[in-house]
């Protein structure tokens, strides 16, 4: 059992807090029973108050597997009612411009208004190469296509377009989406400088890595300029609310029991997945181009990749830490893993949902404040015992209560 140990401090604002899935099955699992365990997961991310769930689009490579989030997401808006449930990503090169926002808008309703539209370029070197799209055209063809996408969503009348990859003409969705104008655009930024003014260019909601890999990363301290700047250059809004760091968290009663219980797990995913799948392969999990492939260890890679990894204390101190970095964030999206079972990864969520959440959205604090003022009433002998052992009665003979109606 976790006995909370921090102190207390002033909280600032409301911050929201997510969960993406990609989701990462090893692949000799029975996938039927990966997915309704997935689903599960978003139930219970809902029962324990967390704002939003996102799912991955991928087509191959064996470990991810959902390769459709609009379908995945549908299914969940069934079994839950409050939570946000959005893509992250759809791939727009891979889709026709036309059926993304027939999907979306149609996902919107099936959620009554809780969809989140996510999109991205793709980042899965195995899908890149299923589809057989050249890498250097997966920029200009997602932008060409969110630009369709949005004229469809957005406009009542019929919409043509004729680009150097895509062509509609005089197309109209006859359902548009259930939030009005359209529901929120999102953008998983990869830390590139690109990437960021991109998302500031359009006013999307950014979500970006809280330690991107590479050494042409945008540092976190800058990454929120780099996107207001773009956003003033093309006259577009953003707001510091609507920006996500992804990081991965997993926590327990101590700091050496979490980081014992992911090790084995977390091992497996970087040197038997990520170090053959990601671009740089294991490079990215070094903390300097020295470093062996021996070296890279999970220790290695909490530090280096600012992991949350120990107990609520420890995710409060790294979340404030990252906040104070970037300059004040509007939320943290948790990448979930299968690291440990099922029991420990819902413990973890719980551990989270009951002393991290709170803390950030000023729940805690009053009740915090109410008991500080108890502890220091008892010390000055101002607490009315009935007994009247523990002091004299604080009031005097002719006081009125706050109850009485006399003046």
């Amino acid at each position: 059992m976790y006995r909370i140990r921090r102190k207390r401090v002033n909280f600032r604002r409301c911050m929201d807090f997510s969960l993406f899935m990609m989701p990462l099955h090893i692949p000799s699992e029975n996938p039927s029973l990966a997915f309704k365990r997935d689903l599960d997961l978003i139930k219970y991310a809902e029962d324990l108050g967390f704002d939003e769930f996102w799912v991955g689009e991928h087509h191959s490579a064996g470990w991810e597997t959902i390769p459709s989030p609009e379908m995945f997401l549908s299914a969940a808006s069934q079994i839950t009612s409050k939570i946000k449930l959005g893509t992250s990503m759809i791939s727009l090169p891979f889709h026709h411009p036309f059926h993304v926002a027939e999907r979306i808008a149609f996902l919107d309703h099936m959620t009554e208004g809780r969809a989140l539209f996510g999109i991205g370029r793709c980042s899965l070197p195995t899908d890149i190469k299923l589809f057989q799209i050249p890498y250097q055209d997966l920029q200009p063809m997602m932008e060409e296509s969110l630009e369709i996408i949005t004229l469809l969503l957005e406009s009542d009348d019929p919409v043509s377009y004729k680009g150097k990859y895509w062509a509609i003409n005089n197309m109209l969705l006859q359902l548009k989406s259930y939030q009005r104008p359209r529901m929120p655009i999102a953008i998983a930024c990869s830390g590139s400088e690109k990437s960021l003014e991109f998302a500031g260019s359009k006013g999307l909601k950014a979500l970006s890595l809280a330690k991107p890999p590479g050494p042409k990363s945008v540092p976190l301290s800058k990454q929120w300029k780099v996107m207001s700047d773009a956003a003033k250059k093309s006259g577009s809004r953003i707001q510091r609310k609507e920006w996500e760091l992804v990081t991965y968290v997993y926590l327990s009663d101590s700091k050496k029991k979490a980081m014992e219980e992911i090790e084995s797990g977390a091992h497996r995913d970087i040197h038997e997945y990520f170090s053959i799948i990601s671009d740089g392969g294991i490079q990215n999990y070094k903390s300097s181009n020295i470093q062996s492939d021996q070296d890279v260890t999970v220790s290695s890679v909490v530090d280096n990749r600012s992991w949350i990894i120990g107990t609520p204390d420890d995710a409060i101190e790294e979340i404030e830490r990252l906040n104070k970095e970037a300059g004040g964030i509007g939320g943290l999206m948790i990448t979930t893993h299968e690291w440990v079972s099922e029991q420990k990864n819902k413990y973890s969520a719980e551990l989270f949902a009951r002393y991290v959440m709170p803390h950030f959205r000023g729940h805690s604090k009053d009740l915090q404040n109410a008991w500080d003022r108890t502890k220091q009433d008892s010390k000055d002998g101002k607490l009315a015992h009935a007994s009247g052992k523990k002091g004299e009665n604080p009031f005097k003979k002719d006081h009125k209560s706050n109850l009485s109606t006399e003046k």
